[in-house]
């Protein structure tokens, strides 16, 4: 039987087990603009969480061996979009991210990043389905015998590989202090560090992501926004911003900017998640 457990709309914890969703807690977060802007969701509730998932399954085989793991890219502005557009522009060369039934995973291709991570976000626990391993390459792919999350273990592996222009997602404290031990460890490789699944992030782990990143999202994370209104030097978005920590995080954004033709118009009161946490 294969378990799969994600973190998401509004933090709650949705437990899937062989393409059903079996359980669902409570939100932590009742509204989030995403999900009324694309799916309508006015009120994040168990029911709407669970039907929102299981439409997932049932459209694109989330959590199953029918999982289509490649999309092309569209008009949008979130952490997958930018590191699809840093690939076509060989700003990188691999990112290291986290896939449903494989665990933290290699993923050289455009269209594969923004499959895997424009689709799913905030895995908590994944097991194996064999199946899509091939479709990742088996080399690529940290522990397909366990689906292991392991994004420290992830990196090293890339650059075992060979890969010198690393972008990877991160959403522990943990892990970024690690990586900045690995960056002094191999000053040849840059390590690009992009911050994730920030919602209800505390203020000390906030403050230590932060300073490592390149780039952070702010979710409906309180402390994240705070600190990336103060310190970032560039943000794109209103109601889930993305900040630029360093001058390389700069670039990115702006990057994919001009991917998209520019900034969409300011809102005097643009929707916010509620409550920040």
């Amino acid at each position: 039987m294969s378990e799969h457990i994600i973190e998401a709309l509004g933090l709650s914890k949705i437990t899937i087990k062989d393409g059903k969703v079996v359980d669902v807690t409570e939100p932590e977060v009742e509204y989030c603009p995403l999900f009324d802007h694309h799916r309508g969701i006015k009120k994040l509730t168990k029911e709407a969480i669970a039907e929102n998932i299981q439409f997932r399954i049932d459209d694109f085989g989330m959590c199953t061996a029918n999982r289509q793991l490649r999309m092309k890219d569209f008009l949008s502005f979130g952490i997958s979009e930018i590191m699809c557009t840093l690939l076509e522009k060989h700003e990188i060369d691999s990112v290291v991210m986290v896939l449903e039934g494989c665990g933290t995973v290699i993923v050289t291709e455009p269209e594969l990043v923004q499959g895997i991570g424009g689709r799913v976000s905030g895995l908590v626990k994944t097991s194996p389905i064999p199946e899509l391993v091939p479709e990742i390459g088996e080399e690529n792919v940290l522990n397909p015998e366990t689906a292991e999350i392991d994004q420290i273990e992830g990196i090293k592996l890339a650059i075992g590989q060979g890969y010198k222009n690393i972008a990877v997602t991160i959403a522990l404290a943990g892990d970024a202090l690690k990586i900045n031990e690995i960056k002094e460890e191999y000053p040849d490789v840059n390590i690009y560090v992009f911050v994730v699944h920030t919602t209800k992030t505390s203020a000390e782990d906030a403050k230590i992501l932060f300073n490592s990143c390149d780039v952070a999202t702010a979710c409906a994370s309180k402390y994240i926004r705070e600190i990336g209104e103060k310190e970032s030097i560039k943000a794109v978005g209103q109601s889930i911003p993305i900040y630029a920590k360093t001058e390389d995080g700069k670039r990115f954004l702006e990057l994919r900017l001009e991917k998209i033709g520019g900034e969409k118009p300011k809102k005097d009161n643009p929707d916010l998640p509620y409550p920040l946490i």
